[in-house]
């Protein structure tokens, strides 16, 4: 490699934990050797950290890694993150990908870098997850105002339609003290904000005999992080106890995103999933009777194997019920390896549309009628440091996106406002209380 530094970009599809990864690869690559440039920006090196959680994952993937290749095609073109890991061979016959590095390779990605120059033929780097699997610490700074922290990784679920197990291995967790210590890292460089990822943090713990609810407590004694968000969380490893501490804190905020996947019984068994719809109604029950503003979000798969006209309705009815603000929608992916990839009954992909569109609209009218709810509220909004169409945007505890005319000193500062109505954006308006 000459004396001359290369520009290196990198790429993010997928989840919060993906980002958090993505920046700590990012700070592995050697500043006297590297610039690092936005992925914008014609770069001699592209770092694209992949997601493979639906079959729409895997070909925005693929649509993104042809994007670069087809803007800079003398870059040289390394593929990481879970489609990497789940389908190195797919990646490597994209023509113009260089290196594809696993789950594991990935964090150890500048030794595989000592020659950044074309290659003739991909280079696959991707071993196994099976037995143990290290941890490898990461979280996000910079061109964010909030950072995401990864907590946990993998998961022992085992959930019949979920491919992220094979993608990241089994559950795993640095100790307490060490998270600590990067969250400590994190107020040094002034951020306000964590937001705690992992594949399915309310495991954690299960690696070094503690618990979420102990990494709470310690991490709202850091001095300088002023929130803390909970990225999401299974509605069996939510517990009382967590509720009450985030009502009590005013650190950990009042915005819960928890995944449902079907308010049938009857296919919740079939997606392995670890609960009934019953146990998710009490734990909203609670969250709302502490905290009645609470956020509350979900997630929920139409179309799974099985799924009848029958079990959808009662799945609607069940969410009309109860007072959610949002839900991410998503179509059943079958996905090769999985359990339900294999069962009968499939849904016609039309159906399933039908479905998601229903559901979508449902959740337009809740998250209308949750922000009318907070209509007056006074509320503390952290705002981004992005300009849009002159306003300046931010979200408030129980994650209400808000705008306000733009002002250079809100920028990055957590300001507190008064929700006075909803705007023809979508997002509500805010006025100062100064």
């Amino acid at each position: 490699m000459n004396n001359t530094k290369k520009k290196v970009a990198f790429h993010t599809l997928g989840c919060k934990l993906n980002f958090a990864e993505t920046s700590a690869i990012s700070r592995s690559f050697p500043e006297d050797r590297f610039d690092k440039v936005p992925a914008s920006e014609e770069a001699d090196v592209y770092i694209i950290n992949t997601c493979s959680v639906t079959d729409a994952a895997d070909r925005k993937c693929r649509q993104a890694i042809r994007k670069f290749i087809n803007r800079s095609p003398d870059a040289f073109i390394a593929v990481v993150g879970c489609y990497a890991q789940m389908k190195p061979q797919e990646v490597s016959s994209i023509p113009g990908v260089d290196m594809v590095l696993g789950t594991n390779e990935k964090f150890d990605i500048a030794r595989y870098l000592d020659i950044t120059s074309k290659r003739e033929k991909t280079e696959i780097h991707s071993g196994g997850l099976a037995g143990k699997v290290d941890f490898y610490p990461s979280f996000s700074f910079g061109g964010r105002t909030r950072s995401f922290l990864k907590v946990q990784d993998g998961c022992d679920y085992g959930c019949s339609y979920c491919t992220v197990p094979l993608a990241r291995g089994q559950s795993r967790n640095q100790a307490v003290p060490e998270i600590v210590a990067e969250a400590e890292e994190i107020a040094r460089r002034g951020i306000k904000e964590v937001v705690l990822t992992g594949v399915n943090i309310g495991d954690f713990g299960k690696s070094t005999g503690e618990s979420f609810l102990d990494l709470l407590r310690e991490l709202v004694r850091v001095p300088g992080l002023e929130r803390f968000r909970i990225s999401s969380i299974e509605p069996n490893l939510l517990t009382d106890e967590i509720i009450e501490l985030t009502a009590e804190s005013g650190k950990v905020l009042p915005h819960f995103h928890i995944p449902l996947q079907s308010g049938s019984n009857k296919i919740l068994g079939l997606m392995r999933r670890r609960y009934k719809r019953e146990l998710f109604a009490g734990k909203i029950g609670m969250i709302c009777g502490k905290m009645p503003y609470a956020g509350i979000g979900a997630d929920v798969i139409v179309g799974f194997p099985g799924e009848t006209d029958a079990d959808f309705e009662e799945t609607c009815a069940f969410l009309a019920d109860m007072p959610l603000s949002y839900l991410h929608v998503f179509n059943f992916s079958e996905r090769p390896g999985t359990h339900a990839a294999q069962l009968s009954g499939k849904v016609p992909y039309a159906v399933r549309d039908l479905r998601s569109k229903t559901l979508i609209s449902l959740s337009e009218k809740k998250h209308l009628e949750f922000c009318k709810m907070n209509i007056g509220r006074i509320s503390d909004v952290l705002f981004e440091h992005a300009r849009d169409k002159g306003m300046i945007t931010g979200f408030t505890g129980n994650y209400i996106k808000t705008e306000h005319p733009w002002e250079n000193r809100l920028a990055g500062a957590i300001a507190r406002v008064v929700l006075r109505d909803v705007a023809p954006s979508g997002r509500m308006t805010a006025e100062l209380k100064e």
